[in-house]
């Protein structure tokens, strides 16, 4: 059996899919997945540079049919496998986009779980790893062209039959804007991801600040993507407030009014 393949996408620049993939990957690999993150954003990868992590071959060298794939892999934080990308204009023109089939199929023999983070807009190359994924996450802030890339990018995904599983909000501020994306989104809301700007400062979240409520989100969307690993119907995982925030077991031995009012995804802004 070949591993899952999760394409995060989005459309828009800025709006935390590489963040998205790093903490979606080490979540999932401490719950005992194998998972390698590659960092497919062609011309402008930065996976590499924003865990400080160091490389001796990038996915640009395979793509340019200068390197295998084995060569480019690497160990990340949480035991995560990363596959980095390079920054030069020179790397970027070499790459082959379509060469990155075999790249990804290769690696879903080997690895229980691949997450492609993909880069800005609906280029060629950002649009090639939509259709080599099982599953399509979306990735958008509240802001209004945020989301109108991210619902584009929905309609290029089906083009090219790729299938969104669901979308994921981040910097989200208050209630607001979890009915902003709900309402343009045409996909279930997977996960709302708080605004934290004291826990942006060192990736991943989940291993860093791992109290913070940016990392506690994000590892309850590696649960909620779990759920999809096991063949749930993802409706079962998002239609109801109340299972993607629950109250846990590990609250009950308090009497914190926060922790009562705490139940739903609203809970995070409470």
């Amino acid at each position: 059996m070949t591993g899952h393949v999760f394409t995060i996408a989005g459309g828009k620049g800025g709006v935390g899919k590489t963040t998205t993939a790093v903490n979606v990957g080490v979540a999932l690999q401490d719950a005992g997945y194998d998972v390698v993150i590659v960092d497919a954003d062609l011309g402008m990868a930065n996976l590499a540079a924003m865990l400080g992590v160091e490389y001796d071959t990038s996915l640009h060298e395979v793509l340019a049919e200068r390197a295998a794939i084995s060569d480019t892999l690497t160990e990340g934080p949480g035991d995560v496998t990363l596959v980095p990308g390079e920054q030069s204009l020179e790397a970027f023109a070499d790459a082959d986009p379509a060469k990155l089939r075999k790249v990804i199929k290769t690696l879903s023999n080997a690895y229980d779980v691949v997450l492609i983070d993909t880069g800005a807009g609906l280029s060629h190359e950002a649009t090639v790893p939509l259709g080599l994924a099982d599953s399509v996450l979306l990735v958008t802030t509240p802001d209004s062209v945020a989301i109108g890339d991210a619902s584009k990018t929905a309609q290029l995904s089906k083009r090219v039959d790729g299938e969104v599983v669901g979308s994921i909000l981040t910097r989200a501020e208050g209630p607001g804007d979890i009915s902003s994306v709900t309402d343009a989104l045409d996909h279930p809301l997977l996960a709302v991801i708080p605004e934290d700007t004291e826990a942006t400062t060192d990736e991943p979240l989940v291993l860093n600040f791992p109290d913070s409520p940016a990392a506690e989100a994000y590892r309850r969307l590696g649960t909620a993507i779990e759920r999809i690993l096991d063949g749930e119907a993802v409706d079962r995982i998002v239609d109801e407030e109340t299972e993607w925030f629950p109250s846990g077991e590990d609250t009950d031995d308090t009497d914190d009014d926060e922790d009562d009012e705490g139940g739903g995804v609203l809970g995070l802004f409470g």
